[in-house]
């Protein structure tokens, strides 16, 4: 039976951005942060919802490590990409201006791809991807994170849950949208378990002797110490597919940091010259209908259908 309370969506809308501006954010990129952690809610997504306000945003601001006002400067920009540095500013500010400049330059060029780096926790990646969507286009992003999985047969803590998500326009009044880590778990997910005094499940996580943990509560404190990591989506090992996890995370690091000039795997549990701790890189892409010669307003069920059965009949 559930016995959490429940609040008024509107209420807690105007509490989160109220307390925004009271730490600093100006207020447009209050309403920007708060409607991220909502959607997470509205969509069931707990482990990213209004539970991270505090912890993740606030607690951030409060010690220098997040800063309130959000400077972006654009590093480098051609007709169809964007180089965005954040300043370690609010990463959902960057994220929305960055996904603002990719969908206008998709209108006119098909297509366009860019990468912010300097960036902070950015929310759900599916808000994102489905800006894009809401613009008639395909939406794709990804973001590295601080270490916190191991790689396939390996026990430390070397990769994030780096999600890789996308979003797609569709004939029905909801689109297609994918969004997930590419680990098999991520560290909200156990905050959330820990917090409604559930285990976690057997097998998701990995300890230093190789072992597994359900214990929430330890597993978190074990993590925090580099004692745990979460395993790769498909499993610890070969046999479940864990190396299909391993490499997709492997593929987020490259374009969301490696690319960009940003911190990646390590790097990120470090400080630079500011003695700031560094932060994590993110792509985007939004393509448009006239990039990919598909007109989804017209075509229809029956057109969709017999240009997949056309596919495979060729040889």
């Amino acid at each position: 039976m559930e016995t959490r309370p429940y609040v008024q969506w509107e209420l807690i809308n105007n509490f989160m951005i109220d307390v925004f501006k009271s730490y600093g954010v100006p207020e447009e990129d209050a309403k920007i942060c708060a409607d991220v952690l909502l959607e997470s809610d509205r969509r069931g997504i707990e482990s990213h919802g209004c539970n991270r306000f505090k912890p993740i945003y606030l607690d951030r601001i409060k010690n220098g490590t997040l800063l309130p006002k959000t400077e972006c400067e654009i590093v480098k920009e051609g007709p169809c990409t964007v180089l965005m540095d954040a300043h370690n500013g609010m990463g959902m500010v960057a994220s929305y201006k960055m996904m603002e400049m990719l969908i206008e330059k998709a209108k006119t060029y098909g297509i366009a791809c860019g990468s912010v780096f300097n960036s902070t926790h950015y929310g759900i990646a599916g808000y994102w991807s489905t800006m894009a969507e809401k613009a008639g286009m395909i939406g794709i992003t990804g973001t590295n994170a601080r270490p916190s999985a191991a790689p396939t047969f390996g026990v430390e803590p070397m990769m994030g849950t780096n999600p890789l998500t996308f979003t797609m326009p569709t004939d029905e009044e909801f689109p297609f949208n994918f969004d997930c880590a590419t680990s098999t778990i991520q560290n909200g997910k156990i905050e959330f378990y820990e917090r409604s005094g559930k285990p976690t499940p057997a097998g998701l996580t990995v300890t230093k002797d190789g072992g597994t943990m359900t214990d929430s509560g330890e597993i978190l404190r074990q993590m925090r110490a580099g004692n745990c990591a979460l395993a790769p989506l498909g499993g610890l090992g070969e046999e479940t597919g864990g190396f299909k996890g391993y490499g997709f995370t492997t593929i987020v690091e490259i374009l969301s940091a490696a690319l960009a000039g940003g911190p990646y795997m390590k790097a990120l549990s470090g400080k630079d010259e500011s003695d700031l701790p560094t932060w994590a890189a993110t792509a985007m892409q939004a393509m448009a209908e006239n990039g990919i010669h598909l007109d989804i307003d017209t075509m229809t069920r029956a057109e969709a259908a017999d240009l997949l059965y056309q596919i495979s009949k060729m040889k």
